[in-house]
């Protein structure tokens, strides 16, 4: 395979960062910057569900080697945790940091040497989780860290909940894109995050990001250059719905689509106040989530170790 250069680079080259950077901002007051429109003015303080005015706040940063196999190769994925959620799961696996914003506010320049060092550590890429509230933060450190040699992938790992308009000033920045696709139940997803379109707008996003990319494209190594990967945790008592989503993804996405399905639910959070989700997922509903997405024409997973809790 020919050397790769991510995208940002002629982006940046040409020009065109400086102007999504100038949009998102401007998004940010009043704040249409995902579906929820909370319309509060960030840039002057206020805060929305999110919880995050003008400035991104990061719980951690570091190697990662729990993602998935083509973004970890051999030096990890370098995972960029921001504080806090435009989702707010109730079930979250790291409520601390979603919900009881663990983290602390970082500047522009913070962010843009925080990826600068994870790059100098090796990582294959720079893999940003939960970005959608943090969109035009990113922008403006991505500018920074490219005029200091950032030159790796990047890796827009969300929650799925994204606005197609928020995403298309995205084109020609991430060349990798991560979306979870959580729910295709209603009800599960109200009761869950209060947002009981999330299966339209997640739909609509995965959409817009395979326009972007396209199916997943590895190097020689099997290392992430570029392409869409979709999460799926499932849930217990099939609740998420897993057959239906897997249907879209092979009719209205590709059967080529690389997906990760996922096994490693528990009750976190506040996951006791709904009662479907107040149990462990077992293997037994594990390899029937499998089974649908094959069934539905998806074969094409990701193959980390699984492991399961039980009670």
């Amino acid at each position: 395979m020919a050397s790769f250069e991510p995208a940002y680079i002629q982006t940046f080259e040409k020009r065109a960062l400086r102007e999504k950077i100038k949009k998102a901002r401007r998004l940010l007051s009043p704040c249409s910057l995902c579906p929820r429109k909370c319309c509060v003015d960030r840039l002057g303080g206020e805060t929305g569900i999110c919880n995050t005015a003008a400035q991104a706040w990061v719980s951690s940063y570091n190697p990662h080697f729990g993602e998935e196999s083509p973004l970890v190769g051999t030096h990890g994925s370098g995972t960029i945790f921001f504080t806090h959620c435009n989702l707010m799961c109730l079930f979250c696996q790291n409520f601390n940091i979603s919900h009881q914003g663990h983290g602390q506010e970082v500047t522009d320049e913070h962010l843009a040497a925080i990826m600068l060092a994870l790059q100098q550590q090796g990582c294959h890429n720079i893999n940003f989780v939960t970005p959608t509230h943090v969109v035009p933060q990113i922008l403006a450190a991505l500018e920074i860290a490219i005029q200091q040699g950032l030159d790796v992938p990047l890796v827009y790992n969300s929650g799925g909940y994204d606005s197609p308009a928020t995403l298309r000033l995205l084109e020609g920045v991430f060349d990798i894109y991560m979306p979870d696709f959580k729910f295709w139940n209603r009800e599960i997803a109200e009761s869950a995050c209060q947002a009981g379109d999330y299966a339209e707008v997640a739909c609509n996003a995965i959409k817009e990001m395979h326009r972007q990319v396209g199916d997943l494209v590895t190097d020689e190594a099997g290392v992430a250059r570029q392409g869409l990967i979709i999460r799926h945790l499932v849930l217990p008592g099939g609740v998420a719905g897993t057959r239906e989503i897997m249907h879209f993804i092979a009719r209205q996405i590709s059967t080529r689509s690389y997906v990760n399905i996922m096994a490693q639910y528990r009750p976190c959070g506040r996951a006791a106040e709904i009662k479907e989700l107040n149990t462990f997922l077992s293997p037994a509903e594990y390899r029937t989530a499998l089974q649908e997405a094959t069934e539905e024409g998806i074969t094409r997973l990701d193959q980390p170790q699984r492991r399961y809790v039980s009670k």
